[in-house]
């Protein structure tokens, strides 16, 4: 059976609201809306979210169409940035390229990319050591650590070369057996199973 990670959509981006608050823009809700339809979505048997508002609003509506609850792990959240706050995009972009290119090392107080891949892989990891390997389960969290996460299953070093496609809302898929990646980041209402 498969385990997907999926991040969420596009964001409604609000510099005065603190970025785990921000929820999904009217683009990003109708992309997890045509998510919520495709066939592989029904055959979840669970979802685990990020605690952060945008995971949450993406998983509540695939766990609606699969009919089981979201259950949470704070553990699943994005690498901590808060020593910044929120960057403009272009900024944001620059210290998200040094995160992953220096993984060792904190840019301006964020969370390294060696401790945030641990924590990822330690929380997702403890969740599939108790999960039933032959029922379909969805994580849905954030790029960055799921960024991560994908280089720590799939065995190679830490990069930006990595991450999902521009704007969110992508998935790659992995088998329950071994945890073997087997789609790549892969747009998530365009996703077969």
């Amino acid at each position: 059976m498969f385990g997907v990670y999926l991040t969420h959509p596009q964001v409604k981006i609000d510099a005065a609201v603190a970025v785990p608050e921000w929820g999904l823009s009217d683009l990003g809700r109708e992309r997890a809306r045509m998510t919520s339809g495709q066939p592989w979505v029904r055959l979840l048997g669970r979802v685990i979210s990020s605690a952060e508002r945008k995971a949450l609003e993406t998983a509540m509506f695939l766990a609606e169409a699969a009919g089981v609850p979201v259950e949470t792990d704070e553990e699943t959240g994005e690498n901590d940035r808060s020593a910044t706050g929120f960057l403009p995009p272009e900024d944001f972009e620059r210290a998200a390229d040094r995160f992953f290119a220096h993984p060792e090392e904190s840019y301006s107080g964020w969370e390294r990319a060696i401790d945030a891949q641990a924590r990822i892989a330690r929380a997702v990891f403890y969740i599939l050591d108790r999960h039933d390997p032959a029922i379909p389960i969805a994580f849905v969290g954030h790029g960055g650590v799921g960024t991560l996460l994908k280089c720590r299953m799939a065995g190679v070093p830490i990069a930006r070369s990595a991450d999902q496609l521009p704007g969110g809302g992508n998935l790659f898929a992995f088998r329950l057996a071994d945890r073997a990646v087997t789609c790549d980041w892969t747009p998530m209402e365009i996703w077969q199973g």
